[in-house]
């Protein structure tokens, strides 16, 4: 039985119903992560620059959506653990460190959830992406995706993605998956941000200029 706080969320996702299309996935020696830039509330553009993908620490970031509300509480809560970590044991919490802590919150609230899906990928001694969901599931896979635009997204990858492909490789393949979404799925727009995560160079988001450029080579 749901929670008096619950039914009101489950009344609000009714008729704020959010749309978005992220993506991450492992490549050789490092991650790719993607996002568009839409904001949605049922069918309305809410915000066209929105950010939907975020950095936790140098080697880990996360890709959120979902309410925005209960995305942007996460973020700073997932930003304040990895730092009191870090304080604590002298180390950097690992991805799957993160993702069983974030998991094993969702799980606690899921009678009340933050309406959310989460991909969490970084690097410690090896590249790891992670999909959760709002009740707390958590699975590593090779590459996900979430949003309304996801279905688009995995034709894609499904098709293009091969183990050990280089990071040119993953970029060019994350830029593919999120201009399919952007094509046939409406509440996917407005651009997007590719971000990869590499041991040697950390947690970096590519210009628009490089995005660019690498879209007019791909068409």
């Amino acid at each position: 039985m749901h929670s008096p706080v619950s039914f009101v969320k489950v009344l609000i996702m009714e008729e704020l119903k959010t749309g978005t299309t992220t993506l991450a996935m492992v490549v050789k020696g490092g991650i790719v992560i993607a996002a568009d830039h839409r904001v949605t509330a049922g069918y309305m553009v809410a915000h066209k620059v929105g950010k939907k993908v975020y950095k936790v620490d140098d080697f880990i970031g996360m890709t959120t959506a979902g309410l925005v509300g209960d995305l942007q509480t996460l973020v700073r809560y997932l930003k304040a653990e990895a730092e009191l970590f870090k304080y604590k044991k002298g180390t950097r919490i690992t991805v799957a460190g993160l993702s069983t802590l974030l998991a094993n919150m969702l799980n606690q609230t899921k009678f009340a959830p933050f309406y959310v899906q989460i991909i969490i990928a970084g690097y410690d001694s090896s590249p790891h992406v992670f999909s959760i969901d709002e009740a707390g599931g958590s699975v590593e896979d090779k590459y996900v995706s979430t949003g309304s635009g996801s279905p688009f997204v995995y034709g894609v990858l499904e098709d293009g993605y091969e183990e050990n492909m280089s990071k040119d490789e993953g970029i060019d393949l994350a830029i593919r998956a999120i201009s399919t979404s952007l094509q046939r799925d409406a509440a996917t727009g407005n651009g997007f941000d590719i971000v990869t995560i590499t041991p040697e160079e950390g947690y970096k988001e590519l210009t628009e200029e490089e995005i660019q450029k690498r879209v007019k080579k791909l068409k």
